[in-house]
């Protein structure tokens, strides 16, 4: 059965409080929400089912961390299900004792669980200690192959590294999807905030441009401890233009027609993927070229 050229795809801004239980039931029902609008596809924002918690060092967080499959993926596995829509759900991975990641897992229109996508770029900021309580992703870039297309899925951090929306797209991708957590710190954001965001979204839009995909970023919004998160969750066609912007300070759900097909025509027009040196790229495999590269 081909699939669908055209697929509405919802990334969905909302606000968290300490209580699991509340965080995953409004997720919930967001999901049914951005389905009851038409969406097939519906994209959460990064650990949606608490607050940001690597503000702090702090062993007690480790115990928020669940099995997947668990308590928590099955609830939006069953959602998924119930409402036949595609979902991508970032949650806090225990793999095993001692041993835990940043990961989001993927499930179709009819709940089948298509795998995971483990976090590869870990932070170490400000309020964003991410390397205290993150292994990074040992199982590379992925896609997985949906009902309404292919979704790469990658995760907050990653979003700065043109590598890993390069490699993800190789495996497939239409749509690349990155749950996000990231705002704005109270001292800089009178100085710093408005190009923070521009660099954030001029980045994500690089990504579609030089891949030829659909980029969809649901982020999170409101004011956790020192973070305001800036929200600005958005969905951007493969020639950079955004199609759809969420506000800065609201809870919202974007859900936005793409065209596929918009895919083909853009890489035969803007043929960055054919025109690759593949065998001119071995550098990237090195922390840095020394020396003088001219002779």
């Amino acid at each position: 059965m081909s699939k669908p050229d055209k697929v509405n795809v919802a990334v969905v801004q909302m606000t968290c409080s300490g209580n699991k239980e509340e965080n995953v039931a409004k997720a919930v029902a967001k999901i049914a929400e951005a389905a009851r609008q038409g969406a097939n596809i519906v994209c959460l924002q990064e650990l949606f089912p608490g607050l940001y918690f690597c503000q702090t060092e702090d062993h007690i967080q480790f115990e928020l961390a669940e099995p997947i499959p668990g308590p928590t993926s099955e609830r939006i596995q069953a959602a998924a299900k119930e409402h036949g829509v595609v979902v991508v759900a970032s949650l806090f991975e225990k793999r095993a004792e001692g041993l835990y990641h940043n990961t989001a897992a993927v499930f179709d229109a009819d709940g089948a669980f298509l795998g995971i996508y483990r976090k590869m770029h870990i932070p170490d900021d400000p309020h964003y200690y991410e390397k205290f309580y993150f292994t990074p992703g040992d199982i590379g870039f992925r896609t997985f192959d949906t009902k309404f297309g292919r979704l790469g899925v990658c995760i907050c951090w990653d979003q700065w590294f043109p590598e890993a929306a390069r490699l993800t797209a190789l495996t497939g991708a239409q749509i690349l999807v990155y749950p996000t957590a990231i705002g704005w710190l109270h001292p800089e954001k009178e100085e710093y905030g408005p190009a923070q965001v521009s660099a954030w979204e001029t980045m994500m839009r690089s990504h579609a441009i030089a891949n030829g995909v659909f980029v969809a970023a649901p982020n999170r919004v409101g004011i956790e401890d020192n973070i305001e998160f800036w929200g600005h969750s958005f969905v951007v066609d493969p020639t950079g233009t955004l199609l759809e912007v969420a506000s800065h300070d609201q809870e919202e759900i974007l859900v936005v027609e793409c065209n596929l097909a918009q895919i083909d025509f853009s890489r035969t027009h803007w043929p960055f993927l054919r025109d690759r040196r593949i065998d001119a790229y071995a550098g990237l495999t090195k922390r840095f070229i020394d020396g003088d590269v001219t002779s």
